[in-house]
């Protein structure tokens, strides 16, 4: 059985983390946990920790630990840490020998896929017995590859057997947003009612709030639930880039929020977009010189 599903021990502490609510798995009492699920919880637990920046005390703490959940765990800081060509070599080396576990699916697929080798995350996923966690991955892959079809065709076959699973609700929100139309409404639903509940509002959650309210037009409350996000984290990546987005929608000036969101995440794929698309527009107008009649 999945540990993480609606049956298992679990449940609250994995419905935490998917949440966004990273510090509340980290402070979660799991000293009562059984034994079989020790390793499930502390996994998530350093998850947890990698999102919120720690991931060089991760390593630290795991360096020389045995077992492959650890590893692929490791391979995860690795990568957050700048170091993808090694991330991705432990992981390739992990699903040689140990593809059919469940952390290894999970946790490498996250690794591969941010390398750019969405093929090879999607070939280690598919080893997934029944592990939701592996479906709302595979369903963020297709929806990066533009396939909104594949990613429907995972959601609906996941609702037979995930039924009101957190992450089955999640996952068809995201979908819903590529879909757009009535369904913008329908992924606002399932955002607006974890972002306003004090048990499971995050930043996560209000940014994705913001995202569905933008998507329906209603800047003024995008904006509010991005405010909120901000101050609970004035750093967070996402909540600033989209920010920015909303004021460039609004036709503010984005100077400083652009240097706010380089200053968070220089990296970040908004930023990066931009980057490139100013380089093609650069290399187009090289192209045409002006006309001076004299």
């Amino acid at each position: 059985m999945d540990p993480y599903s609606a049956e298992g021990e679990l449940i609250n502490l994995h419905n935490h983390f998917h949440q966004g609510q990273y510090q509340e798995v980290i402070d979660y009492d799991t000293s009562s946990l059984s034994p079989e699920n020790a390793v499930p919880a502390q996994v998530l637990v350093l998850r947890s920790r990698i999102a919120l920046g720690q991931a060089e005390d991760v390593l630290a703490e795991i360096k020389g630990s045995k077992g492959s959940e650890l590893a692929a765990v490791a391979a995860l800081a690795r990568l957050t840490l700048g170091d993808a060509e090694e991330a991705v070599a432990a992981v390739k080396k992990l699903a040689e020998t140990e593809g059919e576990n469940a952390t290894v699916q999970v946790v490498g697929g996250t690794v591969l896929q941010a390398a750019g080798l969405s093929e090879e995350a999607l070939a280690l996923l598919s080893q997934h017995q029944g592990s939701l966690d592996a479906v709302a991955l595979i369903v963020q892959i297709h929806l990066q590859q533009n396939r909104n079809d594949l990613a429907l065709k995972e959601v609906t076959a996941a609702r037979r057997w995930g039924q009101d699973s957190l992450l089955v609700n999640l996952a068809e929100s995201w979908v819903a947003l590529r879909q757009g139309g009535e369904k913008y409404q329908q992924a606002f639903y399932v955002w607006e009612e974890l972002a306003q509940a004090p048990a499971t509002s995050s930043i996560v959650t209000l940014v994705s709030q913001a995202v569905a309210e933008l998507h329906l037009g209603r800047t003024e409350e995008a904006e509010a639930a991005l405010d909120q996000a901000i101050k609970k984290d004035p750093s967070y990546a996402q909540a600033i880039a989209n920010l920015l987005v909303l004021n460039v929608i609004a036709g503010k000036d984005s100077a400083e929020l652009t240097a706010k969101l380089q200053a968070a995440d220089a990296s970040h794929p908004l930023l990066t977009d931009l980057e490139e698309k100013s380089a093609l527009f650069d290399k187009a107008a090289a192209k045409y010189s002006p006309k001076v009649s004299a």
